[in-house]
């Protein structure tokens, strides 16, 4: 099943690799990376499209564990 994810991350070095790492560990693999970053300069709004079996629940809870991460919501495509 696909997903797509709307994250707000912290403009901090590694945060991308994170999200990425932490979603492919959980069994989803990434399509498409879209991202912006926000007027502040503070913070990113990033949209990824992901693929997996497993359902949204664990991938959604899994990133807001991720200090980076600032908020997350997972929706069916």
């Amino acid at each position: 099943m696909r997903y797509q994810l709307d994250l707000t991350l912290r403009h901090a070095e590694g945060a991308l690799a994170r999200v990425l790492g932490a979603t492919e560990r959980r069994g989803f693999r990434p399509l498409s990376v879209d991202g912006e970053a926000q007027p502040d300069g503070d913070r990113w709004h990033l949209r990824i499209t992901v693929e997996g079996e497993r359902g949204e629940q664990v991938l959604e809870g899994q990133l807001a564990k991720l200090y980076d991460c600032l908020a997350v919501q997972v929706s069916p495509c």
